[in-house]
């Protein structure tokens, strides 16, 4: 986990999430803007922050598990690790947090984007 950590930063996360948002899918794209807002909050306990930071640092990281441009599998893994640190870190995501998210999300691919079966895991 530590070893992903080093692979974060902000600009290297947005970078990927708008190179591949479309091909990762609404779910993958979903649940890394959900743990990229929560990381944000201040008050955010640093178990949390660097579950967060792992998580995010292995979506970014490009030599995965599974190769991103595997077709049809290439970000499975991603949204293992992804999904992982958020069940960790749920309780620290609120609606602000959800709304955040959501918004990014109806701006890259639309209004008709389905949150909820993410949305019922946490």
């Amino acid at each position: 986990m530590e070893e992903m950590q080093k692979h974060y930063s902000e600009k290297k996360f947005w970078a990927k999430l708008k190179r591949f948002a479309v091909k990762a899918g609404h779910s993958v794209v979903y649940t890394a803007l959900l743990l990229f807002y929560t990381l944000q909050k201040p008050e955010l306990p640093t178990k949390a922050k660097v579950t967060i930071l792992a998580a995010l640092g292995y979506f970014i990281f490009p030599f995965d598990l599974i190769p991103d441009i595997a077709a049809g599998v290439g970000f499975t893994d991603d949204l293992g690790a992804l999904g992982v640190a958020l069940f960790q870190v749920a309780v620290h995501v609120d609606e602000e947090v959800k709304g955040k998210a959501r918004e990014k999300l109806a701006d890259w691919f639309g209004e008709d984007v389905d949150t909820s079966e993410v949305d019922k895991k946490l």
